[in-house]
Parts: C-alpha cells; sequence; structure tokens
C-alpha cells in the first residue's frame, strides 16, 4: 500500500486530497483485483504484490481531479481511476524485466521478477492490462454504453503502439542513436504523456463534456506530461535510489539523450517551470474547482520520488 504524501509546507491542501484519493483508489483496486484462488493463484499474488507496491497513485489523482470539475459521481470516477493504475502498474512491471530496462528494484522493494520470477510477470502485467479494459466496460462504471467505449477507446489509443508501447520502442532506439530535443520530446509525450492525457480527459469523457473541456484538459495534461519526465530525467541525475525508490542514474550509462542531458540541470529546471506555469494558465476557466490540478502541477517542481 502506498505510504502518507508528504509535501511539507502545503497551503493548497494537495497532500490532504492525495491522501484521500490514495486511500479510495487502493480500496477500489482490493475490491477489484482477484483474491488468490485456485491452481492459478501464483498470478493473483503477483498482480497484487506489483500494484499494491506503493506510489503516489498520481493518474487516479489526475482522474478523480478531472472528474470533478464536472460533477462525475465518485464510483465512476474511482473504476476509471484504477483501470489506469492497473496500466500503469502493467507497463512499470514490463519496463522493469531483463529485457527491457533489466531493474531489480521499484518502489523500493524487489520488482515483480525478482520477487516471483521472469515468466509470472510477464503473465501479470497481461492480466493488469487486460483487467483495466474489463474494468472500463463494465456498467458500473458509467451507465451510457457509448461513454464506456470512448473510455476503451481512449486509453486503447493512450496505451498502445500510437501511444505508450510506441514511446517504448522510441526509447529503446534511443540506446543506439542520438535524439534532438524535439525527438525527446516526441518519445516522453507518447510513453509517458499519453496516460496523463487519458486521465484528464477521463473526467471530460466522463462528464460528457463540451469540446472545448477536451481541449483544456489535454493541453493541460500535455504540458504536466512532459514536465513529470523532465523532473524524473532530474531525479535520474541527481536523486538516490533510496529517495526515489528506485535505481537512478540509468539513462546516462544506458547513452540515451534527456532534455536534461541536452539543456542542462539548470536549462530544463526552467522548462519545466515554463511547462507547469502554462499548464496552470489553461485552468483559469475552472477557477477554484481546478486547484487540486494546479497545485499537482506546482508540486512537480520540488518532487523527491
Amino acid at each position: 500500500m502506498a505510504g502518507p504524501v508528504n509535501l511539507g509546507t502545503d497551503p493548497s491542501g494537495l497532500s490532504a486530497a492525495m491522501e484521500e484519493a490514495v486511500r479510495d483508489v487502493e480500496a477500489t483496486l482490493e475490491r477489484l483485483l482477484p483474491r488468490p484462488e485456485g491452481l492459478h493463484a501464483r498470478i493473483h499474488e503477483a498482480m497484487r504484490y506489483a500494484i499494491f507496491a506503493g506510489g503516489k497513485r498520481l493518474r487516479p489523482f489526475l482522474v478523480l481531479s478531472s472528474a470533478a470539475l464536472f460533477d462525475v459521481k465518485k464510483q465512476s470516477a474511482l473504476r476509471v481511476a484504477a483501470a489506469i493504475e492497473a496500466i500503469h502498474t502493467y507497463s512499470l512491471v514490463h519496463d522493469d524485466l531483463p529485457c527491457m530496462d533489466d531493474d531489480d528494484l521499484r518502489r523500493g522493494r524487489p520488482t515483480t521478477h525478482k520477487a516471483f520470477d521472469e515468466a509470472t510477470a510477464v503473465l501479470a502485467g497481461d492480466a493488469l492490462l487486460t483487467l483495466a479494459f474489463e474494468i472500463l466496460a463494465h456498467p458500473d462504471t458509467h451507465p451510457s454504453a457509448e461513454v464506456r467505449c470512448r473510455l476503451i477507446a481512449k486509453l486503447a489509443q493512450a496505451a498502445g503502439h500510437a501511444g505508450m508501447i510506441g514511446g517504448q520502442m522510441i526509447d529503446i532506439e534511443a540506446e543506439t542513436r542520438t535524439f534532438a530535443a524535439g525527438e525527446v520530446v516526441l518519445l516522453q509525450a507518447m510513453k509517458t504523456g499519453a496516460l496523463f492525457e487519458f486521465s484528464c480527459e477521463a473526467g471530460a469523457i466522463l462528464g460528457e463534456a463540451q469540446t472545448a473541456d477536451h481541449e483544456r484538459l489535454r493541453g493541460y495534461a500535455r504540458d504536466f506530461g512532459l514536465a513529470f519526465q523532465i523532473t524524473d530525467d532530474l531525479l535520474d541525475v541527481l536523486g538516490t535510489a533510496e529517495k526515489v525508490g528506485k535505481s537512478v542514474g540509468k539513462d546516462k550509462d544506458q547513452g540515451k539523450a534527456t532534455l536534461v542531458s541536452i539543456k542542462g540541470v539548470e536549462g530544463a529546471r526552467e522548462e519545466a517551470r515554463k511547462l507547469i506555469a502554462r499548464a496552470g494558465d489553461t485552468l483559469d476557466f475552472y477557477g477554484g474547482k481546478a486547484k487540486d490540478l494546479r497545485a499537482l502541477a506546482l508540486f512537480l517542481l520540488d518532487r523527491e520520488s
């Protein structure tokens, strides 16, 4: 289970909002994930090991916060939040495999293939991926079949060949060639940003909002996602495994270009500040209802994990 979210001095109340979201999302995941039973109980154990390894649950928080803009029923938003966390966790399990990033540590404890074995980790990731779509397809997610289909289609696009998986393919190519800044931005927009974009737009889909709302939230998500990746890359350069909860220095060791390696530490930080400011401006239309989304973007500047 995730630990408390400690943001230090927090006049915005973001810490409390994030901690409430973690509790609600994990309670929803507890209900939706299969309990270990039968001859295949080991796969259930591995799924649970991976998904309850901790983390801030940023993508679910984005779903819940965007849904609140349109007064979506919380239970509907929580199911979508659980689905996106299942997809995200599957991606981490597969990313950590020896044939990919070959990591032994995730969120401060052994990766799934280390705790179990490689074959079980592959199957656990596959099971979490398919569970996400099972959750979205259920009538409890939304009474409208059209809305459920839109959620399924958008998440498939975000997680598939034109989104996260495509970005992962580019990331593998990055080990053998040098990328310019624009190519790095594309890689990050696909590998990391696509799921953030879905998470933000999910609220507008659930709320059957106007086209302009979808555009605003996608714009916020694009800036948020790139800022998140820049701060993640800064942690890879400046952080420690103890604080970050995973191996650091990997990009440099593998010779991968990042905006930090291209722009330098201060240049990358300045770029993140500009992106976060623009993300906040995009939310002005929603006034106080968007305070959590605005505060979350600002939180990226000081994150240590």
